[in-house]
Order: structure tokens, then C-alpha cells, then sequence
């Protein structure tokens, strides 16, 4: 089973946490590197965020690459920020999960349901999603089934639509649920940085 490699690599990871909003930000070191950084409501537990950075060809730290929550607005002055603006009719594509199902979001698309069709393309390893008026089309993975090695279950999909949303949702296997459960405990045992002591305690 393939489950624990993925909790080894998060167990192995250097982390830091802050409580800062509300939310507990868990900061994560790699060992190749790669920085992870995680938002978690903290009455409920729910994941808010996720980011990743991994070091460019030069040795830099390159851009964050949001993997759940609202996508990162570009850093423009704002008068340009005023000028350079995507267009808001465009659909936007966002991940924003529940503590049970992983779910995505895409805004501003005004067909009726029974235009759109969520597919589970086993062999590629993502999820597709068509529309019958050639409108929209867009291919997504699920990266936490990536991670711990999860073959896609089409009987854990479904989508709804409504004012301009499609919401699609992934039911969490029980793998994952089990192993997020697992990671919920390991993260509140680290010292958040900014408690009553004032200590930071790395992992």
C-alpha cells in the first residue's frame, strides 16, 4: 500500500506553523526543496489554501502555484492593476474543498445544467469537462490521488449548477480521509509561532 509514502514525505518535512485570522498556516520544507503551504480553518479544521514553490534554474524561489483556493491575483501597481484586468466575464477555475469531498468551482459559466457533461478519464488520471455547445472545455487533476497513488473512482463524481457556477465534487476516499485525519493530529502538536510563549518550533 502506498498510502504512507506520501505521510512519510509530510512527516520528514520541516514545518512551521503561525495562527494568524482564525486560520493555522502550516509552512512545509521538503527535502528536494519544495516549499508547501497550507491555510486550515482552525474551529473546523477545513483546508482554506494550498500552495507550492519549488526553487527556478537559478537557485531562486519561483512563483507560488496555488493548488486549492481562490487563484492569486498578479502584484500590479493599481492603476495598472486598473488597466491590465482580466476580463470578469471569463469562466474562472478554482479548487475549494469540504472536509469530506474535493471541489471545484468555475464562476461565470450561464449555461443551463444539462449543457455540461463531468467525465473520469482513467488512463490519464484526471477529470474532464465538456459542454454540448462547445463552449467550455477543461481537463483537471486531482493531485492528492496523485500522491498517494488512488486509482479515479467515476461513482465519486458529480456536479451541480447554480447562478453561473458549475461545483463539481470528488467524494475524499477513504484512504485520504483517514490520512488527512491523521495529519489533523500531527499538525496541532506543533507550537504555533506567534502562542502565548512566543516560541517557534520547527519539525
Amino acid at each position: 500500500m502506498a498510502v504512507p509514502s506520501w505521510l512519510e514525505r509530510l512527516r520528514a518535512a520541516s514545518k512551521t506553523a503561525l495562527v494568524q485570522d482564525g486560520k493555522r498556516k502550516v509552512h512545509y520544507l521538503f527535502e528536494d526543496g519544495k516549499e508547501m503551504a497550507e491555510e486550515y480553518d482552525v474551529k473546523s479544521g477545513q483546508l482554506v489554501s494550498r500552495k507550492w514553490r519549488e526553487k527556478n534554474t537559478l537557485g531562486g524561489s519561483g512563483k507560488w502555484q496555488v493548488e486549492v483556493g481562490e487563484p492569486t491575483l498578479p502584484l500590479l501597481g493599481a492603476l495598472e492593476s486598473e488597466l491590465i484586468k482580466e476580463s470578469s466575464s471569463n469562466p474562472v477555475f478554482m479548487r475549494k474543498d469540504t472536509l469530506s469531498s474535493f471541489q471545484w468551482r468555475i464562476r461565470n459559466l450561464p449555461y443551463p445544467k444539462e449543457v455540461y457533461s463531468v467525465s473520469v478519464e482513467k488512463e490519464q488520471r484526471c477529470c474532464v469537462i465538456r459542454t454540448t455547445n462547445k463552449k467550455y472545455y477543461k481537463k483537471f487533476s486531482i493531485p492528492d490521488l496523485d500522491r498517494y497513488q488512488l486509482p479515479l473512482d467515476a461513482a465519486a463524481l458529480s456536479f451541480t449548477h447554480a447562478n453561473n457556477t458549475l461545483i463539481i465534487t470528488y467524494q475524499k476516499p477513504k484512504e485520504i480521509l483517514a490520512a488527512e485525519e491523521q495529519l489533523q493530529k500531527e499538525l496541532k502538536k506543533i507550537k504555533a509561532a506567534n502562542n502565548e510563549k512566543g516560541d517557534c518550533k520547527t519539525q
